[in-house]
This record gives structure tokens, C-alpha cells and sequence, in this order.
């Protein structure tokens, strides 16, 4: 009678077991398919509220900051504030070790723009600095994408600001 339990509690296991095994599999196929989705909308997302012939985006590099430690940028674009970033220690340092920053993303209208970026941090020998650069750009009908670069000048000893558009 023992024997009979036991093989039938062992059958029964291994039925158990199997039947489990395709609810697993389907769960994990369903988990895929909403990560794609998700995927797929953010994408779609993503279009509509920035269509390439309006979009605009802005990034931020560093040289080496041996010259110029950042504590903040402001970002504006005609004349108005768009984009506002104070910087803590971890991303200077990611910053100085070659990460670029996507500091800004949206919509203009076709036709002659300006952006200005005030950079406010500490220059040599500690010195407050607060510089601006500005750049004039035209939007048409493709995305606009500028990077604003903080480049040590060893000649001077000073940090120079240069904003470099993207070719698309």
C-alpha cells in the first residue's frame, strides 16, 4: 500500500511539475511582449511630442575640468529660461571622465533661433566664474542638436565654452 502512495504522490509530482512548467514559460513569453511594448510606445512617445521638425536637443560635455569646476548651468533659449541644472560631485566626476549629459529636449518652430548657456562655477584658483555662450542656429526641418562643450585652454590656463551643433 506504501509503494502504491508513494508512485502515486511521485506520478502526481511530476504531472504537477510539468504542468507548471508551460505557465513559467508562458509568463515569461508575456513578460517579453510588455517589455517590447513598452518599448514600442515610449518610442511612439517620444515622436509625438518631439517630431524631428520641431525638435531640438541640447547635451553637455567636459574636456578634462582641470580649469573650470561646474556647479551649475542655466539654459535659455530665445531670451527665456528652458532649463535650469545644479551639479553634484558624482556627475562633475562622470562628467570629467566623459559622460555627456542630455541637459535639454524640446520643440521649436522653423526659423532663426538663439541659445544661451550661463555656466557658474569655479575657475583657477578657485575663482567664481559665471560665464555665457550663445549660438544662433536656424531650424528647418530636421532635429537641431547642440552640445555644449567646456574645453580646458592650456595656452591661458582658462576653460572656454563653445556650443558645436550635430550633424544629423
Amino acid at each position: 500500500m506504501r509503494v502504491f502512495l508513494l508512485c502515486g504522490f511521485l506520478w502526481f509530482s511530476a504531472a504537477l511539475a510539468a504542468a507548471t512548467e508551460p505557465a513559467a514559460d508562458q509568463l515569461e513569453q508575456l513578460k517579453q511582449q510588455v517589455i517590447q511594448l513598452n518599448r514600442e510606445l515610449f518610442l511612439l512617445e517620444e515622436e509625438l511630442l518631439y517630431p524631428p521638425q520641431t525638435q531640438i536637443a541640447v547635451f553637455l560635455s567636459v574636456d578634462s575640468g582641470q580649469f573650470f569646476q561646474l556647479d551649475s548651468v542655466e539654459l535659455l533659449l530665445n531670451d527665456k529660461p528652458v532649463e535650469a541644472h545644479l551639479y553634484t560631485a558624482a556627475q562633475w566626476q562622470a562628467l570629467q571622465k566623459g559622460a555627456i549629459q542630455p541637459l535639454y529636449k524640446g520643440n521649436v518652430k522653423a526659423g532663426e533661433h538663439t541659445i544661451t548657456a550661463v555656466f557658474i562655477g569655479k575657475g583657477p584658483d578657485q575663482r567664481d566664474y559665471r560665464r555665457a555662450v550663445s549660438h544662433t542656429f536656424s531650424k528647418a526641418s530636421e532635429a537641431v542638436l547642440l552640445e555644449l562643450q567646456i574645453n580646458d585652454c592650456s595656452s591661458d590656463y582658462q576653460p572656454e565654452f563653445i556650443v558645436q551643433p550635430w550633424s544629423n
